[in-house]
């Protein structure tokens, strides 16, 4: 199916949907995994930790983010911004997974909701990033919101690959492996560090760049109609492989390239540039392809 990578795809028209009325409620599968995550964490590290564990630790943490969660879940996944073979879509796709955050429906819905509500006149606090910072991060990593009426998802395609519901039936499970290896390379140590400092890193990093991001920093343009507006979060561009020039990702959802501007570093787009001119990458999407846009923006 061709999907418009500027519009929000995976939810389907759904007359009525109301993005500010319902309930957030805790999650308590979300709420184990991750509360249990930083609890590990925070008393594992102490007791197992080397030289060696925290390189390896923070570099998986690199790794997965770019190859995962930047490339494969945001740009690949949830906006199509670029197409690739089916191997190399499958391997970007389960390294997303195994950043921890989420299985590939669940980030899906996860984002688009979000990003849906955001794009309306009006949305619920939760979807707003509104409320002060320790309310927000108990409700994004420990709840879930359930709209009283919420607008429908089409995950069919998604629904329609086999890999893909193995993979969300078992997105928490995907961590053994990784333990095995990690394990036999550097015992504990590497295993609290390439496991649960690693998934702890990347849950509240990820949580707190997305409520900056909506909050206050630069911006260059505002989208005309939507209640909830974004930022860039300067300080994190590198870190997040680029997704944190958010400002500039509301503008052009679709595309590959999130730093557009002089020294906003984007090592996501650097690896799906190299992966085009290596010939496993092809119908990247830039700002240039999409002129339509540059109608719904305001300079600022």
């Amino acid at each position: 199916m061709t999907r418009d990578r500027c519009e929000v795809n995976w939810i389907a028209p759904t007359p009525g949907a109301d993005a500010v009325h319902g309930q957030v409620r805790w999650d308590p599968a979300m709420s184990l995994w991750n509360g249990g995550m930083l609890l590990a964490a925070l008393g594992l590290a102490p007791f197992f930790t080397t030289p060696a564990a925290v390189v390896t630790g923070i570099g998986l943490t690199g790794a997965v983010l770019l190859l995962g969660h930047s490339v494969g879940f945001h740009r690949l996944l949830i906006h199509g911004s670029f197409r690739t073979f089916p191997a190399l879509r499958g391997f970007l796709i389960w390294c997303g997974t195994v950043a921890g955050m989420n299985g590939p429906i669940g980030i899906v819905k996860a984002h688009d909701l979000r990003d849906w509500g955001q794009r309306q006149s009006d949305c619920h606090d939760y979807l707003a990033n509104r409320r002060p910072m320790l309310i927000d991060a108990y409700w994004l990593m420990h709840c879930r919101l359930e709209l009283d009426q919420p607008p429908r998802f089409d995950v069919s395609a998604l629904e329609a690959s086999p890999f893909l519901r193995w993979l969300e039936r078992t997105w928490m499970l995907q961590q053994l492996p990784v333990a095995g290896v990690l394990y036999l390379l550097g015992g504990w140590p590497f295993v609290v560090w390439g496991v649960f400092v690693r998934i702890t890193l990347t849950v509240h990093g990820h949580f707190l760049v997305g409520h900056l991001a909506h909050r206050r920093g630069p911006q260059h343009w505002q989208v005309a109609d939507a209640g909830v507006q974004a930022h860039d979060v300067p300080w994190a561009g590198l870190l997040t492989m680029g997704e944190a020039w958010h400002n500039n990702h509301h503008a052009y959802p679709g595309s590959a390239r999130i730093g557009l501007h002089k020294g906003q570093s984007d090592w996501g787009y650097a690896f799906i540039h190299l992966l085009e001119r290596m010939g496993l990458a092809w119908d990247v999407c830039l700002p240039a392809d999409m002129p339509g846009r540059a109608g719904k923006l305001v300079r600022v």
